[in-house]
């Protein structure tokens, strides 16, 4: 594993021997020889793991790693001192150090520390970023075009090269892409999204690389850019084209590359990432129009896959309905609704222009706001703006007894949706439904229906 180690230490010869043995593991390693040393390094050099020592001339190691640790809370910090008690380590586990090692220097120990440091660093960093993004769905659906899409995604996600995933919005773009990750051999490692469109053009460059402490108004301390984190695994930059030309030529030449320099800086910094782009735009017809560059299309488009609408698969749509009101089940804590098979023949007829998100969200809207355990073609209705289907849908009760209890239980349900419609005015209500106003009070109170006598 490789990582910047930096040494503080104000015995010249402890750093010299430390530097050499860590830098023949692989490491990168700088030193520094008193605390205000150790804190300029901090802001300028960016390491993965402090060694700090204790006893040194003017700020001690102890309150110099008081000071990292408000700083940098994650940076792992392996105290070392001549002078160790039970107390000073106890104390400096309490202020956040990950492991303390007393001279004269064991080296087998210190590159143990070192290597274990870093790899609980390492984790540390990606359970924090799977926790802020937990994992997405797999893509669901029998159809002939999404069995063809896992295909693709099945012989594409071993292999490390860059693919451009191209589909309208709400098509799960982003689901593919994270199931490439999940079938890669970096698949460990980190995954790591980038909306540029959800990125203002002014903090675009910051986002993808980081920046330096001042290198802008508001930037007050160094920070790693998603190049950076996502070292070892894979970017994701979702709606490629939203980028500028101006940063559509630097990521040219950082893909090419591989190293970039933050925002502000000068140190080159170098990185393995496997690339996938993503986007709802035809990037032919953006080249043309001079807004997205030919050059870096060449270089993101190495293996193109394309993600079908939803109304090009539409017999898909009764698997993902089940297993979204599966999933709305357990986030409200209640029982799956059902669909009936002329709801489902209504939505396999939609065009949906939203995909799969415009059909996620009205499931969302229909589990919530329809109070029956099966939705029918009459409650989809008013969420597609059609009238309510004859026959299809009606309540359980309009096919239950004799048929002066249905009319009954018919004028009941009618009367209730005008009422409702006319916020509860009794005048507006009879008008709208042609019945004197008496007349439609007596009928409210023979059905059971309660009023509030507004506009009489």
């Amino acid at each position: 594993m490789s990582g910047h180690v930096l040494i503080v230490d104000d015995e010249k010869a402890i750093c010299s021997s430390l530097q050499g043995i860590l830098t023949d593991e692989g490491y990168e390693v700088s030193s520094a020889h008193d605390g205000e040393q150790a804190l300029k390094a901090l802001d300028e050099e960016d390491p993965d793991l402090m060694l700090l020592d204790i006893w040194m001339p003017g700020r001690d190691g102890m309150e110099i790693l008081e000071l990292v640790k408000k700083r940098n809370p994650a940076l792992p910090v392996i105290m070392i001192s001549g002078h160790g008690t039970v107390e000073t380590a106890v104390k400096a586990t309490k202020l956040g150090a990950y492991d303390f090692i007393e001279k004269p220097l064991d080296m087998d120990k210190i590159l143990l520390s070192v290597r274990n440091a870093l790899e609980f660093s390492r984790m540390a960093e990606e359970n924090l970023l799977l926790r802020a993004k937990s994992a997405p769905p797999r893509l669901s659906g029998q159809s002939p075009l999404i069995r063809s899409l896992r295909q693709a995604i099945d012989r594409v996600g071993p292999s490390d090269s860059w693919v451009l995933i191209t589909g309208e919005n709400g098509t799960g773009k982003e689901l593919v892409a994270h199931a490439i990750h999940r079938h890669s051999p970096r698949a460990k490692g980190p995954l790591v999204d980038v909306n540029c469109a959800a990125i203002p053009e002014e903090l675009i460059e910051s986002e993808l690389f980081g920046h330096e402490k001042g290198a802008f108004t508001g930037a007050a301390g160094r920070k790693r850019g998603k190049f950076d984190l996502a070292n070892g695994g894979t970017l994701f930059l979702d709606e490629i084209a939203d980028m500028s030309l101006k940063t559509q030529a630097k990521i040219l030449r950082i893909l090419q590359e591989q190293r970039f320099e933050r925002v502000g800086g000068t140190k080159t910094i170098a990185v393995n990432v496997r690339v996938l782009a993503a986007t709802n735009k035809d990037l032919t017809t953006e080249i043309e129009a001079g807004r997205f560059r030919e050059d870096l299309y060449y270089r993101l488009n190495v293996i193109p896959i394309h993600v079908p609408p939803l109304r090009e698969r539409s017999e898909d749509i009764p698997e993902l309905c089940r297993e979204f009101m599966a999933e709305l089940a357990g986030k409200f804590h209640q029982e799956p609704k059902s669909i009936s098979p002329g709801a489902l023949e209504r939505l396999k007829a939609q065009p949906w222009p939203g995909n799969v998100r415009e059909l996620k969200n009205l499931m969302e809207r229909l589990f919530i706001l329809c109070p029956e355990a099966e939705i029918t073609a009459r409650d989809l209705a008013p969420f597609l703006g059609e009238a309510p289907p004859a026959g299809e849908g009606l309540p359980q009760a309009l096919g239950r007894g004799d048929f002066k209890e249905a009319r009954a239980e018919f004028e009941r349900l009618y009367l209730e949706e005008q009422l409702a419609r006319h916020g509860g005015n009794i005048s507006q209500t009879a008008e709208a439904v042609g019945l004197e106003r008496s007349h439609l009070h007596k009928k409210l109170k023979s059905l059971g229906l309660k009023t509030e006598r507004n506009g009489d």
